[in-house]
């Protein structure tokens, strides 16, 4: 394991009004592109932990096991999540991974502070369940956490059964494990393509999934970063809809918005979503021509044309 010198860090982003986080604290979290990795903090090195835990039992108990592994022996942990996205568990798995806690509720959430103790704690099954793996069932290298990560979600299994085969330079935004990127690739017309994801996790392992010298790999947010992409043949597309547990119909705007910016007049957008999400407008506001190409089990593709 690497060793990343700090000594106080920070995961994700805890609302301020909770979490009075220090400027000089170090940003860990996989979902923001230029993070450090909370993976290659040495063992017993960590000072002060503040932690916004994620929703996913699986991941949360893992990043909680990665914290108090890095923490030394006097460290303090403060983690805390809305009580309905994992909060109301959080003092209970704390126990499990050999830790007492002082618990408190406010503003929906539930705040856990932890002094480490002393010693060797039970961390290496959270340790070993929340770690990267490969997985038969999708012939891919996976970690939970990542969107989908252990199934084939049906969004993506209907654009791959509607997608034709593509040509030229394209984009898959929001690539995920690199499932999409894959059936792409399958294409000896295509000539190029840049996969993009804000999770560092998916990156990492969509560069273990895709190996093809056609393509990219960039770990960005879509919504913030200036991807410098131009003139693109086509662009796939499986958007999330969901920010930190919540719904958030404005980041596959964003993506719609970013695809019609990168595509070349005539270029051709291919997007899969949930039949509910109101993408409808803001496809034809971007694009010229928009076609639902297929709709089954309560999602649709569109192509769009620039």
């Amino acid at each position: 394991m690497s060793d990343t010198s700090l000594s106080d860090a920070v995961y994700g982003l805890p609302p301020a009004e909770l979490a009075d986080v220090p400027p000089g604290a170090v940003q860990v979290s996989p979902l923001v592109p230029g993070s450090a990795r909370l993976e290659d903090c040495a063992d017993l090195s960590l000072a002060r932990v503040w932690m916004l835990a994620p929703p996913g039992t699986v991941e949360r108990r893992f990043v909680l096991a990665q914290a108090l592994r890095a923490l030394r022996p006097g460290g303090d942990l403060l983690a805390l999540a809305p009580k309905d996205r994992g909060g109301a568990r959080l003092a209970r798995e704390l126990s499990d991974l050999g830790c007492g806690s002082a618990e408190e509720a406010r503003r929906h959430h539930r705040i856990c502070r932890v002094v480490r103790p002393e010693g060797a704690l039970p961390l290496d099954a959270a340790l070993s369940e929340g770690a990267p793996r490969h997985i038969d069932n999708l012939a891919l290298c996976t970690q939970p956490g990542i969107f989908s990560w252990d199934r084939l979600d049906p969004g993506s299994a209907l654009l791959l059964a509607t997608l034709p085969a593509l040509k030229g330079a394209g984009a898959d935004l929001g690539c995920g494990l690199g499932i999409l990127a894959r059936a792409v690739l399958a294409s000896p017309a295509v000539t190029a393509l840049t996969l993009v994801d804000v999770d560092r996790r998916a990156v990492e392992m969509a560069r273990r999934n895709v190996g093809d010298p056609r393509s990219s790999i960039r770990w960005a947010d879509i919504r913030a970063a200036d991807l410098g992409l131009t003139r693109l043949d086509f662009v796939v597309t499986n958007p999330p809809f969901h920010d930190g547990g919540a719904e958030d119909q404005k980041l596959g705007q964003v993506f719609i918005r970013r695809a019609a910016e990168a595509l070349r007049p005539g270029g051709s957008l291919w997007l899969t979503a949930n039949a509910h999400l109101p993408y409808e407008r803001v496809l034809g506001e971007a694009f010229k021509a928009v076609t639902v190409k297929a709709s089954a089990h309560g999602y649709k593709v569109f192509e769009a044309r620039k």
